[in-house]
């Protein structure tokens, strides 16, 4: 990428996070990608995390949900299932848990927190990231930003 787009590209994303605009930053996503070093995509997503995190303050705070409706819902929701997952694989499980169950009841999505519930209580049973994307998660039929296709024994964590 030329200076000159580059330079572009960083107006762009500067722009999308003085207004909070965390969908706009995920549309820009492959081009950070493929065009800024590491310590610059590390960056990047530490701002989309800062904007969703204060955003989930704001939800939290007036007791609203966020909306699958609403593209920049999504994304947010995506940024703190990304960061959830995060801590689920750095070995975080409780914190993960904790951030999952959260999760589950800020969106106006049956389908997503019902999911997540399934997420927490795989967490909750210190079952790691790794067994649960084994034994409980039908990976070939993920269509979403989150897991949502589970086996028959995904179930069975939630009746205990």
């Amino acid at each position: 990428m030329s200076g000159n787009k580059t330079e572009q590209l960083k107006k762009e994303i500067l722009k999308a996070q003085e207004q909070g605009d965390i969908a706009k930053l995920y549309t820009l996503e492959q081009e950070v990608q493929d065009n800024f070093n590491e310590d610059l995509i590390v960056g990047y997503y530490k701002n989309i995390l800062d904007l969703a995190l204060e955003r989930l303050t704001d939800i939290l705070e007036s007791k609203s949900k966020l909306s699958f409706e609403s593209v920049s819902d999504v994304a947010t929701v995506r940024a703190l299932y990304e960061y959830a997952i995060e801590h689920y694989h750095a070995g975080k499980i409780y914190d993960a848990a904790a951030l999952f169950e959260v999760l589950s009841g800020i969106t106006d999505s049956k389908d997503f927190s019902d999911a997540l519930k399934i997420h927490t209580k795989a967490a909750n049973k210190n079952i790691s990231l790794d067994q649960f994307l084994e034994d409980y998660v039908m990976q070939d039929e993920i269509d979403t930003f989150y897991i949502n296709k589970f086996t028959k024994e995904a179930q069975n964590l939630l009746l205990d």
